[in-house]
């Protein structure tokens, strides 16, 4: 059995790796002008218009390396997690490629991505069914919902809103990197299952061990990344480490039973993709805007918030309400 000395040490492995996978990678990306095309219709990030994109694709697949060195394979669950987590970056990098090869902010077709994201997060759906994974825990009550029938729906309807969610937060230095402390909640509710009469003790089950690791090494991973991420961003994830990091944490979320937590601990995903949906449909409406700009973090910073204050904002809302629910969960 695998405990915490060695889950830590793997992400202590991840985080050194991925430092060094950094100092290595953003002068390459450079020297192949994989700049990141900014919005020109935000001014304060004309001066970011060329930093370097894709660095999902130095700290994404580190971790699943990390992963598997460690062992991480004896456990399904994880391994088909690994694998949702990188299909989801390979449409992510197609974006990306698209936009940098363009030269400007359109990458993938809206229906073309979200043909890829459904088609993934059905398999994911039906495999959970297929494995028995239908009943899901409510944030704050020690009981279960049954999903039954409606479990691939359902799952699919989670990844693709996670994924969705997860690209629309990262718009800022530091944003969705720091949003992704959502990995410390759920890896605490994995660790103190063992108290709880949940039939899923990850201590006594090899399933459930594997997870821990994998969010270990995603947790020690995007540590690292955030060291260049950070304002100001010398690399971008872009699609390829956003939707990546949504997936994973889909994977992560569903196959712990977990899924219903989501709303609650990614409360800052959720208010990015609503803030969105509420300014398109109110602009259809009535061709008036509700924020000054969607997602909300660029009406935060239109009212004057630096990017600093509003990563350390939803970075510190992430971690409440996280703990929030670990409170209730022990």
């Amino acid at each position: 059995m695998q405990g915490i000395k060695t889950f830590s040490v793997a992400a202590l492995l991840s985080f050194l790796a991925v430092l060094l996978a950094g100092f290595a990678a953003i002068p390459f990306l450079k020297k192949l002008k994989a700049g990141q095309p900014v919005l020109k219709y935000v001014r304060e990030h004309e001066k970011k218009n060329g930093t370097p994109t894709m660095g999902g694709l130095f700290f994404i697949p580190v971790a699943a390396a990390v992963f598997f060195a460690f062992g991480g394979s004896g456990g399904r669950l994880a391994t088909v997690s690994v694998t949702i987590g990188l299909a989801f970056m390979t449409v992510g990098f197609l974006d990306d490629y698209l936009k940098i090869s363009r030269k400007d902010n359109e990458g993938l077709k809206p229906y073309q991505k979200f043909v890829f994201q459904t088609a993934i997060a059905l398999v994911a759906g039906f495999f959970a069914y297929r494995n028995g994974i239908t009943s899901f825990f409510i944030p704050f009550f020690k009981a279960k919902a049954e999903m039954g029938v409606f479990t691939v729906p359902f799952i699919a309807f989670v990844f693709i809103a996670l994924t969705n969610g997860v690209n629309l937060t990262d718009g800022l230095d530091g944003l969705a990197g720091g949003s992704c402390t959502a990995y410390l909640a759920f890896t605490v509710l994995l660790i103190f299952a063992e108290r709880s009469a949940f039939p899923y003790m990850f201590v006594k089950n090899r399933e459930y061990e594997s997870l821990v690791l994998l969010a270990f090494c995603l947790i020690g991973a995007l540590s690292a990344f955030l060291c260049f991420n950070v304002t100001p961003a010398k690399v971008f994830m872009g699609d390829t480490g956003s939707l990546s990091l949504g997936g994973f944490l889909g994977a992560i979320s569903v196959f712990s039973f977990n899924s219903f937590f989501i709303p609650v601990i990614g409360l800052v995903f959720v208010t990015s993709a609503v803030s969105v949906i509420i300014q398109v449909a109110h602009y259809k409406r009535t061709k008036r805007r509700v924020f000054l700009m969607a997602p909300l973090h660029h009406h935060l910073q239109l009212k004057g918030c630096s990017e600093s204050q509003i990563s350390f904002r939803y970075a510190l809302i992430t971690c409440i309400t996280g703990a929030l629910c670990v409170i209730f969960y022990i």
